[in-house]
């Protein structure tokens, strides 16, 4: 059951697995939910984590904060959680766009973070084709066609083997996309716009790194994720080959064991 803490001014919508385990922090992609991780949260804890995952401002039920949702304003948001529940350092997975706010929380606060998971994501700014696509999704939304979106995107995210049999859950997802307010799609879309590259400042951080990648992801293509993962050296990378955008829904076993190794190492 999700609980509710303030944290400064604003109401943010969380759930803990709570226990004596080793804090993982679960950070949700664009236009998801802190639902999203639920049964991979499970899996995580039977293996004696303590996992802890939030409503990003602007999704699910935690309120839109400003017009723009830059990656910082969301990291501090998320350092105000960990605060409130006592937990000094985390584990940081951030999924998609998650992980563009675990890169502004290493950033800005990385005595927080035990080790950095970057799932389905990377450090590089949007390029302004990416740019173009996200003004155009920001036009969607405020002409009210958001069931556009609703109908693409989530379905985009997973393998094309997958999209049969985890018909459910990308329902579930576009479920979703229609539940996020409209404010808070802008906000967010406005923040992944103007958020700066990261290759620099993740090449110095000095705490553990971990890419996942999605063997048939359509948001990352395999030659992008490469290029991400030769520019740094200093991170493992690990594949989910039967996976798209959503490894940790399309193979959770797979994608917790990746997990637990990799925290292992730290």
């Amino acid at each position: 059951m999700g609980k509710f803490v303030m944290t400064g001014k604003t109401a943010l919508h969380y759930k803990d697995s709570e226990g004596c385990g080793r804090p993982v922090l679960l950070l949700h992609g664009y236009m998801e939910s802190l639902d999203v991780w639920d049964d991979f949260s499970e899996i995580l804890a039977k293996k004696g984590y303590r996992v802890v995952s939030l409503d990003l401002p602007g999704h699910g039920i935690s309120e839109v904060l400003e017009e723009v949702h830059s990656m910082d304003l969301l990291a501090g948001v998320c350092e105000g959680l960990l605060i409130k529940l006592g937990i000094e350092e985390a584990d940081i997975v951030g999924h998609s766009m998650g992980g563009y706010v675990a890169l502004a929380l290493a950033k800005n606060c990385p005595q927080r973070i035990r080790s950095l998971v970057l799932f389905s994501s990377t450090p590089n700014a949007d390029t302004e084709e990416k740019k173009q696509n996200r003004e155009r999704e920001i036009e969607i939304v405020r002409s009210g066609r958001k069931e556009m979106l609703s109908g693409i995107l989530p379905g985009k995210g997973f393998a094309p083997d997958n999209r049969k049999k985890l018909k459910d859950t990308i329902d579930e997802l576009a479920l979703q996309v229609m539940l996020t307010e409209d404010e808070g799609i802008v906000a967010i879309l406005k923040g992944m716009m103007a958020r700066e590259d990261m290759n620099g400042m993740l090449k110095e951080l000095d705490k553990p790194q971990l890419f996942v990648f999605g063997g048939q992801d359509e948001y990352i293509p395999k030659e992008v994720a490469e290029k991400v993962a030769e520019n740094n050296p200093q991170a493992k990378v690990a594949w989910l080959a039967d996976s798209g955008h959503n490894g940790f829904l399309e193979q959770p076993e797979e994608s917790a064991v990746i997990l637990d190794e990799f925290f292992s190492e730290c």
